[in-house]
C-alpha cells in the first residue's frame, strides 16, 4: 500500500514533464494571435467544426503531432467554424478542416481537408 501514493506520484511527474513538452493550444482571439505572430513565433492555425469528418480525423492526430518535443515551441489556435466567423474573414478561411501555419510573421503554408498522419505533420513541420 506504501507504493500507490510513489507511483501516483511518478505518474503525475512523468505528465508534467510530458506538458513541458507539449505545444500550447488557445482559442482563437484576434489580440493573442495578433501577439504571438508579431512575436515571430511558430504558430498553427486549425480551424474545425464538430459536425466535420475531416476534422474528427485531424485533431488527434494534431493533437498527438503537439505533443512531441519537435513541436513544443508551436502555438495551436483553435478556430470553430461555425461561431468564429470574423476570425475566419481574417484568416480568408473558406472551409472547416483547415489548417494554415506562419513562422517568422507570414503564412508558409495551408491545407484542406488533409487526414493522414504524414502530409499533417509536414504542414506543421513548415512551421518550425
Amino acid at each position: 500500500m506504501k507504493f500507490r501514493p510513489m507511483i501516483l506520484a511518478a505518474v503525475l511527474v512523468t505528465l508534467g514533464a510530458l506538458h513541458a513538452f507539449a505545444a500550447e493550444r488557445l482559442t482563437y482571439e484576434p489580440k493573442a494571435f495578433a501577439a504571438v505572430l508579431a512575436e515571430g513565433k511558430p504558430i498553427l492555425v486549425h480551424v474545425t467544426a464538430p459536425w466535420c469528418l475531416e476534422c474528427r480525423a485531424q485533431k488527434p492526430i494534431v493533437a498527438a503531432l503537439a505533443a512531441e518535443p519537435e513541436f513544443k515551441n508551436l502555438t495551436i489556435f483553435d478556430v470553430d467554424f461555425d461561431t468564429q466567423k470574423a476570425a475566419l474573414r481574417q484568416l480568408r478561411v473558406q472551409t472547416q478542416s483547415t489548417l494554415i501555419v506562419f513562422k517568422d510573421k507570414a503564412e508558409v503554408g495551408r491545407a484542406v481537408g488533409i487526414t493522414k498522419r504524414d502530409a499533417i505533420e509536414a504542414v506543421m513541420k513548415k512551421a518550425l
